[in-house]
Order: C-alpha cells, then sequence, then structure tokens
C-alpha cells in the first residue's frame, strides 16, 4: 500500500475514533507515532519457570520487549521446578519486563465466575506491591475464554490492554489468529496472531508475521519454552530459539504489550467491540470451498 494512503487511512481513524472518545468524555492522547511495519509484541502466559531461565536471555540478547503474565495458579505455590518464584518474577520486572496480570488462579473470566474477577485481579496486584513490581495494565484472558461483561470491571479496575486468543473468530485451542487492528479491536480484547505449540511450524510463524503491516500488529502468544506440566502448550528451546533469530534477523520491532501506547490510545475503544470479530469470522466461512 502507498505509503501517503496510509498515513491518511491513519489521519481518518484518529479523527473518527477521537470523536467516539470525546462523546464517552475521555480525552485523546495529544501526539501518537503512526504504527509502523514489522511490529511484533511477545507475551508469556502462566509463569513457567523457562521464562526466566530460557526465554530471559534470548530476549535480553536481541534488546526484545516482552509482557510475563503472572498467576499463582496450576502448582505455583509449591513446583519451582516448573514455576518461577516471585523474585524470578521480580527479576524480569527489573530487566524492563512488563509484568501482566492472569489472575491468581487461572481462573476463567465466565458469567459463574465474573463476580471473582476483581479479587482475582486483587490479589496478583498485591503480590507485585510485595516485590516491588508495579500495579499491571495489561492483562490475558485465562484459558483465552472471553466475557465482554467484564469489559467494565477491567476498565475499573485499571487495564489499559488485554490480550485474548484467537477465539472466537478461531475454534479455541487452537493456534491461529488475527494481527490486531487498532480502532477496531477493543484495547481489552486484543486477539493473539499466532498461539506457537507443538504442531505450529515455522512456516506457519513466518506467514503469522506477515500480517505486521499496514498499520497493523503481530501479538504472539507463548506458553512455556518449554514447559513441564502442560507440554502440550509448549515450544522446544530449540524452536523458540529459531523464531527470535528471524524476527532479529528480518528487523522486527519485538515489544510488550503495554509499548503499543507510543501508537495507539487504549482509551479509545470501538462502539461495538464484536463488529471486526463477526467481519473476520464472515470472511473466514466466505473462504470455505463447499
Amino acid at each position: 500500500m502507498n505509503p501517503n494512503r496510509i498515513v491518511a487511512i491513519l489521519v481518518a481513524l484518529t479523527a473518527f475514533f477521537t470523536g467516539v472518545a470525546a462523546a464517552t468524555g475521555e480525552e485523546s492522547a495529544a501526539v501518537l507515532e503512526p504504527l509502523p511495519d514489522k511490529v511484533v509484541v511477545l507475551t508469556f502466559d502462566d509463569s513457567v519457570r523457562s521464562h526466566y531461565t530460557v526465554a530471559r536471555p534470548i530476549l535480553q540478547c536481541y534488546g526484545f520487549g516482552a509482557t510475563f503474565f503472572i498467576t499463582e495458579g496450576f502448582t505455583f505455590a509449591w513446583n519451582k521446578t516448573d514455576y518461577m518464584t516471585w523474585e524470578e518474577i521480580a527479576s524480569l520486572d527489573r530487566a524492563g519486563f512488563e509484568i501482566g496480570n492472569h489472575t491468581r488462579d487461572h481462573k476463567g473470566v465466565s458469567p459463574k465466575t465474573i463476580e471473582q474477577l476483581e479479587a482475582q485481579l486483587a490479589a496478583i496486584d498485591q503480590s507485585c506491591e510485595e516485590h516491588g513490581i508495579a500495579k499491571p495494565v495489561s492483562f490475558a484472558w485465562p484459558g483465552n475464554a472471553i466475557e465482554l461483561e467484564a469489559l467494565p470491571i477491567l476498565q475499573k479496575h485499571g487495564m489499559q490492554w488485554a490480550r485474548r486468543g484467537g477465539f472466537p473468530e478461531y475454534p479455541r485451542g487452537g493456534e491461529r489468529g488475527f494481527p490486531y487492528e487498532p480502532g477496531l479491536d477493543h484495547p481489552l480484547l486484543i486477539p493473539s496472531a499466532g498461539i506457537p505449540r507443538p504442531g505450529y511450524t515455522f512456516e506457519e510463524f513466518v506467514e503469522t508475521l506477515e500480517g505486521a503491516r499496514d498499520g497493523e500488529a503481530v501479538v504472539l502468544q507463548f506458553h512455556g519454552v518449554p514447559e513441564g506440566e502442560h507440554p502440550w502448550v509448549h515450544v522446544s528451546r530449540a524452536t523458540f530459539e529459531r523464531f527470535m533469530a528471524y524476527l532479529a534477523e528480518h528487523d522486527f520491532q519485538v515489544i510488550a504489550l503495554r509499548d503499543l501506547a507510543r501508537y495507539v490510545d487504549w482509551r479509545v475503544e470501538p462502539r461495538d467491540p464484536m463488529k471486526i470479530v463477526e467481519a473476520r469470522k464472515a470472511k473466514l466461512a466466505a473462504s470455505v470451498i463447499p
């Protein structure tokens, strides 16, 4: 796409969504940079120990940013073979990585559990405070299940960004998703473009990265690299190293979720957060050959 065309589209979208923000009584950010091509957001779920022992040094080698979504669920309390200590989590924070909130118990958000969400968030906030970590402003939906009724709770709690999976465009439990489209995707419903797991190939990884252009960003959702307790969602160290080397060799800008604030006003949200989701689902349905 012609660069001037991209700028024109961005200016138009900014004007439109600034009006949306004004209608809700919010101020728009004064100055934002246009989202460049080749922006990749790295996220890591579930407090897995290999985030500290494997991912951290590799990311530091390349100067990459990343968000680590912390939960005390599963066997976190006693299994320090597979899960980080809070001292290690604090070390990630001191190293400049973002610490995000993934709820205390990794409890999926649903109509039955939504009343527990505030307490689940507050518990991780408290542990962060006890270890000198600022209150998280990013959230990852546990199990990638979303609940629209939870959006006001997240906003009231101070969440600026939230990452989901590829659902509901794709079935839950899969590896595929869509790039993040600022202005169309709600900032608390940012999709994962790829969720690398054992069956996720290098070719799929490269294909996923093609979405990081024309004002869109690719958000990747990793779990263990590798992981002992849930190996069906992890990738090997060798695979992870290959992925990161590719990002470096091809000059991708690799950032944490909170770093999107350089390009996107998190206070601006679409009137209908599901409109873009339904449009993508319709596109997928139309692409299926009868």
